[in-house]
């Protein structure tokens, strides 16, 4: 076997091992999300499948959120705890890291960091997360909503004790917008914030 055809061959199987993601445009933001998207971005962005049908489409707000303090172990302490990020849509039943279920909505995105009470040890070397809660009764984008108050908002979405979280984190190494593959099962969207690079785990479950 040539070096030229070993090099296809190995391309084919890398291919094969991993679902294909796409993103594309997603346009304006839904009706849902009314009360907010005067601080959201004009066009989304909208995560396909390997088999074309939508995961989730994305509106994350036009200026970088401000107001944080240092904090143990995040990567983005200049956001206040509480911040709109943007808001998600799901037009069909998925998961969050934690196997919850995320019903078909509309959700609003918020900046927290899990407590350090020894209860999340292993489930990410970061403790930034997107806390997700319905739109409809979250519609003040100037809210900084405390982390109980938070977590609250989110068992409406949820219909358990746990938020629906989307591991987060502010990434400095350059990175393009898009989509790419990550370890054995995750997908990691990659969105600006004003000029910060936000990466966000949107597929993938944690295994602890």
């Amino acid at each position: 076997m040539t070096i030229l055809r070993a090099i296809g061959v190995a391309s084919l199987l890398a291919v094969s091992c991993f679902a294909e993601f796409k993103v594309q445009p997603a346009g304006a933001p839904p009706t849902e999300a009314s009360a907010v998207a005067a601080s959201l971005v004009k066009d989304g962005v909208k995560v396909l499948k390997d088999d074309g049908s939508v995961l989730l489409e994305m509106w994350v707000v036009a200026a970088e959120p401000k107001g944080g303090a240092s904090e143990q172990n995040t990567t983005w302490s200049s956001v206040g705890h509480g911040s709109l990020l943007g808001v998600v849509k799901y037009p069909a039943r998925a998961s969050d890291r934690r196997g919850q279920t995320i019903k078909p909505g509309t959700y609003t995105m918020r900046y927290s960091f899990f407590p350090m009470n020894g209860d999340h040890q292993g489930v990410a070397p970061q403790r930034d997360f997107a806390i997700l809660s319905p739109a409809a009764t979250d519609s003040d984008p100037a809210a900084h909503p405390a982390f109980d108050a938070l977590v609250e908002m989110s068992r409406k979405a949820s219909g358990t004790p746990h938020p629906l979280v989307l591991s987060i984190w502010k990434d400095d190494g350059g990175i393009s917008q898009g989509i790419e593959a990550a370890g054995d099962t995750d997908q990691v969207l990659h969105v600006k914030i004003g000029s910060t690079t936000l990466s966000i785990i949107v597929v993938g479950k944690y295994e602890g």
